[in-house]
């Protein structure tokens, strides 16, 4: 399987390279232009018996009770187990420029001991964001990503049942205050920041414009000047520059998920002369005890006698490999293939190349 993923890597590089450029929408984030995140609290009723059990989620019957109050039912000293509602929190992003009265996703979470939200629906829920005000409304039929099932002596559950999302299940009914039309100046924030990039990215709009409009503040900030632009607003000139191709340059890394044995490259990485040997070392101990009992009708007792075998097994060693000074990722690739190592030995060997200081990238374990 590593052979076929960096072979496949090895192959994709070229394409990579030739394209060279990317958009300027895809390397940074504008001023102003964000989302906000929104949550709340609300009931989910319609359970098929899958709901929280109150004696465990007392905050269910709390939220129950204030709602049928509300709607004119009074349940005063009344006492009701039902097993169709849970209590869940709902959370949303409030995208940028949104207008009262659009429509935004909102996912829903079970936050008691619920079996399942399947077939729930949530009941009109306030979304708060972080300064306490309400910026939308939730409410709508569930669509939960999974199923559960459960039987006199076993049950079986595929997915999460207890979490679900709604699409356009919320309306907004306050907008964001900021007035995007009326900013001199526009900041531009580098997702991946970069002394490098951030001097392209300055280049590459004063060259469009033929005039310095822009001006590179730090490694992940570049300023542009709405009034030099000759733009009527900062959207036009948003709408100039965001299609800009810019060639990144990013700080040579090498990412490990150890879990799943995952490796990535930047195409950046160099290794310096190095010698590399791995091989597997597989120690093998075995029990079989030997019980002796006397002939019939003769004195004496059984008596167990130890039996062990210990091995050692290597497997045909590949070697002391050695890497060339200064290869590139094409050649690091073709030097750890020809190893035949398994995704987490190859991990091993990275770790230890770092170690040794001729790994010349930054080195990430996850």
């Amino acid at each position: 399987m590593i052979k076929l993923a960096f072979t496949l890597l090895a192959i994709l590089m070229p394409m990579m390279a030739a394209s060279g450029t990317v958009r300027l929408k895809d390397l940074v984030e504008f001023d102003g232009v964000r989302g906000n995140d929104l949550v709340g609290y609300g009931l989910v009723v319609g359970l098929n018996g899958t709901g929280d059990g109150i004696r465990n989620a007392p905050f269910t019957e709390e939220i129950m009770s204030n709602i049928l109050e509300r709607l004119g039912v009074n349940i005063t000293g009344e006492q009701f187990r039902p097993k169709n509602v849970a209590a869940v929190l709902v959370t949303a992003e409030l995208p940028a420029f949104a207008r009262a009265g659009g429509r935004i996703d909102v996912t829903v979470s079970a936050i008691g001991d619920a079996k399942s939200l399947l077939g729930g629906t949530l009941i009109m829920t306030p979304l708060n964001a972080a300064d306490g005000q309400i910026y939308a409304v939730g409410q709508g039929a569930i669509i939960a990503g999974g199923a559960s099932a459960t039987g006199a002596g076993a049950s079986v559950t595929q997915g999460v049942p207890t979490a679900g999302v709604i699409p356009n299940g919320a309306r907004v009914e306050r907008e964001i205050a900021f007035d995007f039309a009326a900013l001199s100046s526009l900041r531009m924030a580098l997702r991946n920041p970069d002394f490098t990039t951030a001097g392209r990215i300055e280049s590459a709009i004063n060259n469009a414009f033929g005039r310095r409009v822009a001006m590179m503040l730090d490694a992940g900030t570049v300023q542009l000047d709405i009034r030099a632009t000759g733009m009527p607003s900062a959207a036009h000139a948003v709408r100039e520059i965001e299609n800009i191709g810019v060639a990144p340059q990013m700080r040579a890394r090498v990412v490990v998920d150890q879990r799943s044995g995952t490796i990535v490259m930047g195409e950046d990485v160099r290794i310096s002369r190095v010698a590399v040997s791995q091989g597997n070392l597989t120690l093998r101990v075995e029990e079989r005890p030997l019980v002796v009992q006397p002939n019939p009708f003769a004195s004496g007792e059984t008596v167990v006698i130890p039996r062990s075998t210990a091995e050692i097994e290597q497997e045909p060693g590949t070697g002391l490999a050695v890497v060339s000074g200064e290869t590139s990722l094409s050649e690091v690739i073709g030097g750890l293939n020809a190893l035949g190592v398994t995704p987490r030995d190859m991990i091993d060997i990275l770790k230890s190349i770092k170690a040794a200081g001729a790994l010349h990238a930054e080195f990430v374990v996850r």
